[in-house]
């Protein structure tokens, strides 16, 4: 484990700890709701390129962007109707919504066609800690992209994920599958772009009985 720091949870000054690389400029793997993440300040564009580089992703597909309140989210990006409902129901929790960007200082490499930024609000409690005092934290999965996500620290130390500068030990993540994406970005269209841990017919119900239609 060359040169990774190693930080645990259960000690909540490691939390602090591992924020403090964040805002460095450096480069994380922690726990989310589902499976592991890795991610970064997404106002240090030299942070969101590491990222995309260690995970082998092409520049072309965003990252989702973690906050730890709604007012928060509300800074960086637009938060229709349809959205806040979704929001109101799922968050915290296991869903990320493609909204509208408000905030053009965040890294170009996270916003779809310089319009759209992806978000969520996570549900773990530790994630939660570590965005808060973080403000704001690029939160993909932590693994090869094409590759299946990790769901313990072991599984990333024995996988080819190198290059990132400190580890938030969660435990095991009991979900498999990663968030469900909602895209709102266009007016009066949503569009479910990767079913998840929540179900795609769930998020129509909800869009449904919110007095929203598809």
């Amino acid at each position: 484990m060359e040169n990774i720091k190693l930080f645990d949870c259960s000690r909540r000054h490691d939390v602090s700890k591992c924020a403090a690389v964040v805002k460095g400029g450096g480069v994380i793997v922690f726990p989310t709701d589902t499976v592991y993440g890795i991610g970064c300040d997404p106002y240090n564009h030299t942070a969101v390129s590491r990222v995309f580089v260690i995970k082998a992703r092409k520049t072309g597909k965003p990252l989702p962007i973690l906050a730890s309140t709604m007012k928060d989210v509300k800074n960086i990006a637009l938060l229709d109707y349809r959205a806040s409902v979704l929001a109101k129901k799922y968050w915290p929790g296991q869903l990320t919504l493609v909204c509208p960007l408000l905030d053009s200082n965040i890294s170009s490499l996270l916003v779809s066609n310089k319009e759209a930024v992806a978000v969520r609000i996570p549900g773990n409690k530790c994630t939660l800690e570590l965005v808060s005092e973080c403000g704001f934290l690029v939160g993909t999965s932590a693994n090869i992209s094409g590759k299946a996500p990790a769901r313990n620290i072991r599984q990333i130390l024995s996988s080819s994920l190198k290059g990132f500068d400190a580890m938030l030990d969660g435990g095991y993540m009991t979900h498999e599958k990663e968030s469900t994406i909602v895209d709102l970005s266009k007016k009066d269209h949503s569009n479910i772009v990767r079913e998840g841990a929540i179900r795609s017919e769930d998020i129509r119900e909800t869009l449904s009985t919110g007095g929203l239609t598809n």
